[in-house]
């Protein structure tokens, strides 16, 4: 059974990532803001701290660039993946599945873009944390509400 709650988890974590995304590009139209460059920078910080060459000049931005996604998608799938080990055999109220997936995923993330130096979270505004914030909650909710109607009834959380 704990292998189901793993793949429930990922796939919990898969939609929680798509949920993500449209919440963030959905967030781009109603603003007119641009696309963040800080999956690119991401990826390029973490390739070279690892000592992975991305290739030459537009090699490179375009692997940072489908990159720095990837790893977006990555962690939400894990994360979701490490949810289903933790609820496995536990009923975790839907609020609190919420704020564990989606606090998770958006310190992880937050965490590693600090720890690698490409943001310090120190420095943003309202409105930095407000658009961290609100699409981290939607992948927290969309994941843990698939969660749930994923598993068994007698195994919901």
């Amino acid at each position: 059974m704990r292998t189901a709650a793993v793949v429930d988890g990922a796939i919990a974590g898969a939609v929680g990532s798509a949920v993500l995304n449209a919440v963030s590009y959905l967030d781009m139209v109603l603003r007119a803001r641009p696309a963040s460059s800080t999956p690119e920078s991401v990826a390029g910080r973490l390739a070279d701290v690892t000592h992975v060459d991305l290739g030459q000049d537009q090699q490179a931005a375009n692997r940072r660039s489908g990159l720095g996604p990837f790893l977006g998608y990555a962690t939400g799938i894990a994360a979701g993946a490490a949810f289903g080990v933790l609820a496995a055999h536990r009923r975790i109220p839907l609020p609190l599945a919420t704020l564990l997936l989606g606090g998770g995923v958006m310190a992880t993330s937050d965490g590693s873009m600090t720890l690698l130096g490409v943001t310090d979270p120190r420095t943003w505004r309202r409105s930095d944390w407000v658009s961290d914030l609100i699409p981290h909650l939607a992948y927290g909710l969309s994941a843990a509400a698939t969660w749930r109607r994923l598993r068994p009834t007698s195994a919901r959380g």
